[in-house]
C-alpha cells in the first residue's frame, strides 16, 4: 500500500515527469538507494510520482514538481519526528540516506503499509489529528503555516491559461490572502499535517496510519479540520464522515466565524494544484475549467468531481 492515496496535486509540466521520463527516474532513485526497479507499479503522478515495487515491500515518491522540491527535506523530518512519538503513521525505510538524490531525481523511500485494517472513518482522522496536534514543538525548524504558498508557485508556473484566467486567478489569490491575514484563530498553534483528509489514511491490521506530510507545518489546528468539512460540499462526500470527525475531535471548524475564508483557501488550492500539468495533462482541463468558472461565479454549492 502506497504512503500516498488519491489526492489533489499535479506533476510539473516542464517535462520531468512526462511518461518518457518516468522509468528513468525510478531506475536513477533505485540504484542510488540500492533497491531493484524490476517490475513496479505507478501507483500515481501528481505532486509526486509513486511506485510500489514488486522486489521489497518498499514505496518509492519521487517529487514530481522543481516548485516543491523544497518541501522533502522537511517530509524526512517530520516522518522521523513522528515515528519517536510512535504516532501510526508510514515509516521511511531504515539504512537509506534520506532523501535520495540521484541527477536531476529526489525522492523519498517507504516502508509498504500491510494490507488489511478497516476502512478509515471521521473519528480515525480525529484521532490521528489529535495525537499530532498534542505533540510538543519539534526539535527541527519547520516552516510557519502558509497555505497560499504553493498556490502562488503554482500560478507562477501555469501554462496553457489565458491572460484572463491569469489575472483572475492572482486577484483572488491577493483577496484570500488579505482575508486570511486578518483571521484570529480559537486554537493554539501546533503541528499540523497540513493536508487531512481520509484519502492520507492508509487502512493496515493495526489501524489507519497517517500518510503525506509534504505541507506539514506550524500554525492553527482549524486548518486541519477543513478539508473534510470542504469535501462534503463540494465532492459530496457523506456529512455524516466530517460530524463524526468533529464530534471526535472537539471542535467544528464549520461553526466557527473564520471557516468561510478556511474554506476558500482550500478551494483556492484545489483548483490550481493542476496548473502545472495543464499542457501535459489535457485530460484535467475540462474539471479545472469546471471548478475555475463555479468560484468566478461565485456558486458556493457546485459539486466537482476529483482529478484522476
Amino acid at each position: 500500500m502506497a504512503p500516498e492515496t488519491r489526492a489533489e496535486g499535479g506533476a510539473e509540466a516542464t517535462g520531468q515527469f512526462a511518461p518518457a521520463n518516468l522509468a528513468e527516474a525510478l531506475s536513477a532513485v533505485c540504484a542510488a538507494a540500492g533497491l531493484d526497479p524490476a517490475g513496479a507499479e505507478l501507483l500515481r503522478c501528481t505532486n509526486n510520482a509513486v511506485f510500489e515495487l514488486a522486489t521489497a515491500p518498499v514505496v518509492v515518491r519521487i517529487v514530481a514538481s522543481n516548485a516543491l522540491r523544497h518541501r522533502v527535506d522537511k517530509v524526512v523530518r517530520v516522518a522521523t519526528w513522528l515515528a519517536e512519538y510512535d504516532v501510526p503513521a508510514v515509516r521511511l525505510v531504515p539504512g537509506i540516506d534520506q532523501p535520495v538524490s540521484a541527477g536531476p531525481y529526489m525522492a523519498t523511500v517507504w516502508e509498504s503499509v500491510p494490507h488489511g485494517g478497516h476502512r478509515p472513518r471521521g473519528r480515525d482522522l480525529a484521532k490521528l489529528l489529535l495525537r499530532m496536534h498534542e505533540l510538543p514543538e519539534p526539535s527541527f525548524p519547520l516552516p510557519a503555516w502558509e497555505p497560499l504558498d504553493d498556490v502562488r508557485r503554482r500560478i507562477g508556473e501555469a501554462e496553457g491559461l489565458d491572460a484572463a484566467d491569469l489575472d483572475f486567478l492572482r486577484d483572488r489569490l491577493d483577496e484570500v490572502s488579505d482575508r486570511l491575514d486578518a483571521l484570529e484563530f480559537a486554537l493554539p498553534a501546533s503541528l499540523l499535517h497540513g493536508d487531512a483528509h481520509l484519502g492520507n489514511l492508509i487502512p493496515s491490521p493495526a489501524g489507519p496510519v497517517l500518510c503525506d506530510f509534504d505541507s506539514a507545518s506550524l500554525g492553527p489546528p482549524e486548518w486541519d479540520l477543513t478539508p473534510l468539512a470542504v469535501g462534503v460540499v463540494r465532492f459530496g462526500e457523506p456529512a455524516g464522515r466530517y460530524r463524526e470527525l468533529a464530534r471526535s475531535y472537539g471542535f467544528d471548524v464549520t461553526r466557527w466565524k473564520g471557516f468561510p475564508v478556511l474554506r476558500a483557501v482550500r478551494e483556492l488550492k484545489l483548483i490550481t494544484s493542476v496548473l502545472p500539468i495543464l499542457s501535459s495533462r489535457p485530460e484535467v482541463r475540462p474539471e479545472f475549467f469546471r471548478r475555475l468558472t463555479d468560484v468566478r461565479r461565485g456558486d458556493d454549492s457546485a459539486r466537482w468531481a476529483r482529478y484522476t
